[in-house]
């Protein structure tokens, strides 16, 4: 079992570690309250000697790449997730390591999937010591039943860019999958056979990184346009056969939900929006990728036609469904970190409408400002909330590990944060005395829309005020916790063992909770 030499409790009662893996961090202070010291991590100063005269940087392997980056036992690796599913470059990295030998790394992903389940192999022969990144599926298992060496680091998007920045985590190689590049290094994702439309996760990997290699199966004469990576912080190019899956790196369709449920969750989101007037002409809004999110975004683009309204922007990940809003001429703007689908790839590259921003832009919390601050409406999920409003998006009711953060914790502080969930799953009430793992302060959570009843926080009045003369089925959080019990019963709360195998981090770096082993 790993000791821990202090546990505190932190400004949301929460008790976490103030040491991990033999790094102090500062505990949850509450929203707002823990700033900043001192300057940007910076990495080594570099020289054009050391680098070819005729721009040529390929290679003829990534592990020769790795080999000349000066890979080593120790060392912080770090990749994207752009390719999602069909990523073919991240498990060759530790594939390779293994060979060599080396020991004890750390990855840093922006995020893991499914196909990354080789990674435990790597996990137990000791060439990675941990993870420190969102988790999904078979890894996140793995964490959550302690077998993982060192303790997991799970981080929000901006988190992940703050913590670079900060010099919390020095990434010691970067390895970015590149669907176009030429031989200096300048690259995008919105040509080639591995098109994922945008990188805008990889910006602090190749801007603080020691060293960068760029991994891609598209390579073409310098230069590169355009440039979603700029060669000049690029050490090494290395082109293989294949970097990703096409059919796994972006779905052909990404589907409205079907399910009656789910679309009455939509339509009473949509409704709620409109009739609070938080749906309007000139907004701003993010919605996400899901059934349910894109049900809502189809009902705000039917609302904003028929009103003679048009957004100015959205923050993507992008879909089919907001690439039709700038088609259709209800939205002027795209931003955008992340394509989810064909149609969006295909908008990145064609409409300079739709444009590929970092992550940097609108999540980092150590900036001169978030995009997310100035959007009306953010609508969210959530394995989990509340009587507090407070929400759970990586452990589900059992305690396992299943998910990642991604940019949830950054899209709290839009100006209205909703999240549409159904009252349970599979006969598990979602809505709890207290959550499981505390991911979100229940201040920064506007509303819960259920398929049985709309939930607004007492904090917001405002919005309650405007709900006074109208038809929606208005409750409290209260009363659709009770509705939910009166149907499945009161759930049991998860067995833990004392162990930390995981800590949250909140958007300014401290920690806002800690994951416990799940004993199987």
């Amino acid at each position: 079992m790993k000791k821990y030499d202090t546990l505190v409790k932190n400004a949301a009662g929460r008790t976490v570690p103030e040491e991990i893996n033999g790094r102090k961090h500062v505990p949850f202070q509450g929203v707002g309250k823990h700033r900043p010291q001192g300057r940007k991590h910076a990495p080594l100063i570099p020289t054009s000697l050391d680098y070819p005269a005729d721009g040529n940087k390929t290679v003829a392997s990534l592990r020769e790449a790795l080999e000349k980056a000066g890979l080593q036992d120790g060392m912080t690796i770090s990749t994207h997730h752009h390719l999602r599913n069909g990523d073919l470059v991240s498990n060759e990295i530790f594939k390779h390591a293994s060979e060599m030998g080396v020991k004890n790394l750390v990855w840093f992903p922006s995020a893991a999937f499914p196909c990354n389940a080789p990674v435990i192999d790597y996990l137990e022969d000791g060439t990675l010591n941990r993870i420190e990144g969102s988790m999904n599926g078979p890894l996140g298992k793995y964490c959550s039943e302690g077998r993982m060496t060192g303790t997991a680091v799970l981080r929000s998007h901006g988190g992940r860019y703050q913590a670079i920045q900060d010099g919390e985590i020095k990434v010691d190689i970067a390895v970015i999958a590149t669907p176009t590049a030429d031989p200096f290094g300048n690259g995008n994702a919105v040509d080639g056979p591995s098109a994922c439309g945008v990188l805008g996760y990889s910006l602090a990997d190749y801007q603080y990184a020691d060293k960068v290699i760029v991994v891609t199966d598209n390579l073409v004469d310098f230069p590169c346009i355009p440039m979603q990576i700029e060669g000049n912080f690029v050490d090494y190019v290395v082109v293989v056969d294949k970097i990703g899956i096409p059919e796994k790196i972006v779905s052909g369709t990404t589907r409205i939900t079907n399910s009656p449920d789910r679309l009455l969750i939509a339509q009473l989101t949509s409704q709620f929006c409109l009739e609070t007037g938080i749906l309007k002409d000139r907004g701003c809004f993010q919605f996400g990728a899901g059934g349910t999110s894109l049900a809502i975004g189809h009902d705000f683009h039917q609302i904003l036609k028929e009103k003679n309204w048009k957004a100015r922007f959205a923050f993507g990940g992008s879909t089919q469904y907001m690439v039709d809003m700038i088609r259709d001429d209800v939205m002027d703007y795209i931003l955008d970190a992340q394509a989810f689908d064909l149609e969006a790839v295909r908008s990145v590259r064609e409409n300079p409408n739709h444009y590929p921003v970092s992550i940097f832009h609108a999540y980092d919390f150590h900036s001169k400002g978030n995009y997310t601050t100035m959007m009306d409406i953010v609508i969210l999920g959530a394995t989990e909330v509340d009587i507090n409003f407070n929400g759970n998006v990586v452990t589900h009711s059992d305690g396992y590990l299943l998910h990642g953060i991604g940019g949830w914790q950054n899209c709290l502080h839009a100006k209205c944060t909703i999240l549409p969930i159904p009252l349970f799953r599979d006969r598990i009430p979602v809505i709890k005395d207290e959550v499981t793992t505390l991911c979100g302060p229940g201040e920064l959570i506007d509303v819960i829309v259920t398929e049985r009843g709309i939930a607004v926080n007492p904090r917001r009045q405002d919005l309650l005020d405007r709900l006074k003369h109208t038809g929606l089925p208005i409750k409290t959080i209260e009363e659709l916790k009770n509705e939910a019990e009166k149907i499945c019963g009161k759930p049991e709360k998860p067995v833990l063992d004392d162990e930390i195998v995981a800590a949250i981090k909140w958007v300014d770096g401290t920690v806002i909770d800690a994951v416990r082993k799940v004993n199987p």
